[in-house]
């Protein structure tokens, strides 16, 4: 084990803060090591393998596509995208979708969708549009992307940023709207901040800045690459609140785990202002990723994955709650989206985290302070309780 994590280390840089296991198969919502040591998997790729590892089905519909055909530039047709396409329009409530391979590929081209409808729409003066995002958010590492952080490690010597951004305090109107002037093209938010620590804003607090938005000609984005394909009890977690935003963003386990696949997804206003050459992707799209992708939503809906995620939610935190631990200052969830806020003045998320993944229990240091839980949607509740009983034995 030491000579591959060490092999690793050579030809990598050093990008991750990685735990000292290799693992080397799954099934389900378990994974194993090189010495056949299992984990309960509750970091799930961090909300990648919503399915669980190894899914028949998904495996299936993988070897099939593989089988037939691959890879088409999207100069040709393809006889799966238009019905994954239309599978997550209906899905999410959106008209059309760009088909893209990473989360932060889905974000670059909402900012570019922006932009380009506060120009030719709103009637914003060319390079004048700003683009309003929370503090403390998450979107990806692209220079872009960055420069809406107000991460400042993430951001450090990546300079010159990209201009067009302010960003004001989550779950607080009154800063939204004394945020927007005539120059405000979109709001971009995530319904629940993930990396965060588990930020879940107020009941109808997404509702107030959808209103707040259509009054001001203000599109509304939803980032729902963590909080997507079920994850919080809702295919999308905006259905929460039945909010309709303009766009939304997926990613992550849209692939089924097996490969990259995202989509930015808008209402036609939005999308209608892409003209050939306004953007595209090599691999968003291709025969192989629409086809897993298509079946992962398939899976996702007939299999009730959404609902066990909001069921198996309910059960976690009234098990969590129940084990009153000084150690634990916090929980905060919303479906299977969950962070345990530590008291670090005991131990530090470091320590603990590691203590989790000695004891069977993959888990999300998240930001030193909290431990992010994201099991896989078909967890059971035997599962979760050995997850309780792992929980308890570090506490």
């Amino acid at each position: 084990m030491k000579t591959l994590i060490d092999l690793e280390k050579a030809y990598s840089p050093d990008l991750f803060k990685s735990a000292p296991i290799v693992i080397t198969r799954g099934e389900g919502a378990v994974v194993y090591d090189l010495n056949n040591k299992p984990y309960l998997d509750m970091m799930s790729a961090v909300s990648v393998t919503n399915f669980g590892h190894a899914h028949p089905r998904l495996l299936r519909a993988l070897f099939t596509q593989a089988g037939k055909i691959s890879m088409t530039s999207r100069l040709c047709h393809s006889e799966i995208l238009g019905q994954f396409l239309q599978r997550a329009c209906e899905l999410t409530g959106m008209d059309q979708a760009i088909p893209l391979n990473s989360g932060t590929e889905a974000m670059e081209a909402a900012i570019k969708a922006v932009r380009k409808w506060a120009y030719v729409h709103k009637g914003i003066a060319e390079d004048q549009a700003e683009i309003i995002t929370f503090i403390n958010n998450f979107h990806g590492r692209t220079i872009a992307v960055i420069s809406a952080s107000t991460e400042a490690r993430y951001k450090e010597k990546f300079g010159p940023l990209t201009p067009g951004f302010k960003s004001v305090a989550y779950n607080d109107m009154a800063a939204l709207t004394a945020a927007m002037t005539s120059n405000t093209a979109a709001v971009i938010m995530e319904p629940v901040q993930g990396e965060a620590g588990v930020i879940v804003p107020d009941a109808g607090y997404l509702k107030q800045c959808q209103a707040l938005c259509q009054q001001n000609n203000v599109l509304l984005i939803c980032d729902e690459i963590q909080t997507g394909m079920g994850r919080t009890g809702k295919l999308i977690a905006c259905q929460h609140e039945n909010v309709r935003p303009s766009a939304i963003l997926l990613g992550k386990s849209l692939g089924g785990g097996l490969l990259p696949v995202s989509l930015f997804l808008g209402q036609r206003e939005l999308m209608s202002i892409f003209s050939p050459g306004d953007h595209g992707s090599t691999f968003g799209g291709n025969p192989l990723a629409a086809a897993v992708a298509y079946e992962a939503l398939n899976v996702l809906v007939e299999e009730r994955l959404c609902e066990n995620a909001e069921a198996m939610g309910c059960y976690f935190l009234s098990q969590l709650n129940n084990l009153h631990s000084p150690v634990i200052k916090q929980i905060r969830s919303k479906g299977l989206l969950i962070g345990l806020e530590l008291d670090t003045s005991q131990i530090s998320a470091a320590d603990f985290s590691a203590r989790l993944i000695e004891n069977g229990l993959l888990n999300i240091n998240t930001r030193n302070q909290v431990i992010r839980l994201l099991p896989p949607l078909m967890i059971t509740s035997q599962q979760i309780d050995s997850a309780i009983s792992i929980i308890k034995t570090v506490c």
